[in-house]
């Protein structure tokens, strides 16, 4: 099959190839997907870089890639959940980086994989497993509800354009940071929009001069806002910044899980939830894809279409 892989850790592109690689094998449990689409997240080129070198073992070549939607084309001994023709997506960590999304076909254990929803496309089913997961799952970590509000630092972007709307769906009053070319996107999606950077304490308590209840950190490097503006009593959560435990909050490491994926699925079947596609590419621009996932300005997810 066709794929792309790297060889080696580097901090740019120069070790991406797009070759010829084998087959995967499907083992006990697992489904063998064709693939359709694979959204870039930002961690895929930061694993390229040696960024997890410290936390997970690499076997190269690597085949990059985490998020994937397609087409069951076999099933390994024992997984009845599935059969050929079955449309599904999945967050396909394995405990190993090696075997990603980033090609033609992957195998993917069963309990991580998840019917695809019929409102979405392939782009953006593939959009929504590790974005949206992440986003479901500090937003439990939160315990946000009707009663809170909620705070969402890169609002705009994959992972904060789902926490948005998941908060909303909850009754959440909603506030969300972005560039103020997307301060009507967040509108549409129900937040109260303010812009980043200098003076963002001030905005932030001019919408809510109590303070704010809950506060999910999906960029980094905004520990001191969110202490600055966070109500007494209140709880936070970050995804770049493990340094928020020092300071009450949860770092989180969102983990594969088919059936919390379903659950997401169910909400964009019920129109709940959308999942915003910036740009797709070919599988052989995946090099041009993560250089745009670089910038930090993309508006939803990036999506490879093989």
């Amino acid at each position: 099959m066709r794929a792309v892989t790297y060889d080696s850790y580097a901090p740019d592109n120069s070790r991406l190839r797009y070759d010829e690689v084998p087959d995967p094998k499907v083992g006990p449990g697992q489904v063998l997907i064709q693939v359709r689409a694979a959204s870039v997240n930002p961690v895929d080129w930061k694993v390229m870089a040696g960024g997890l070198d410290g936390l997970m073992d690499t076997v190269f070549p690597v085949v990059p890639g985490w998020d994937v939607a397609g087409v069951v084309v076999r099933t390994g001994p024992d997984t009845p959940e599935f059969g050929p023709g079955d449309e599904v997506m999945a967050y396909a960590r394995k405990d190993v980086v090696q075997a990603g999304t980033f090609a033609e076909y992957v195998a993917v254990a069963a309990p991580a994989v998840a019917r695809k929803p019929a409102s979405l496309d392939w782009a953006q089913a593939a959009g929504l497993p590790l974005a949206g997961l992440t986003a479901l799952r500090s937003l439990d970590r939160l315990g946000v509800g009707p009663d809170d509000v909620l705070l969402v630092h890169g609002a705009a972007g994959g992972v904060g354009s789902l926490a948005v709307q998941l908060g909303r769906d909850r009754g959440a009053r909603v506030i969300g940071t972005a560039s103020e070319r997307n301060h009507g996107f967040l509108r549409e999606l129900g937040a109260e929009p303010v812009s980043y950077g200098d003076g963002l304490t001030d905005r932030v308590r001019a919408l809510a001069p109590g303070g704010v209840s809950t506060v999910a950190d999906f960029v980094g490097g905004q520990l001191e806002t969110t202490l600055a503006v966070l109500a007494d009593g209140g709880r936070h959560v970050s995804i770049a910044d493990p340094g928020v435990s020092q300071h009450g909050g949860h770092w989180i490491w969102v983990r594969p899980d088919g059936a919390l994926l379903a659950e997401l699925a169910a909400m964009a079947d019920r129109g709940a939830l959308t999942v915003e596609v910036a740009r797709t590419f070919p599988l052989e621009q995946t090099g041009e894809a993560f250089d745009a996932s670089r910038t930090g300005r993309t508006r939803g997810k990036l999506v490879i279409v093989p």
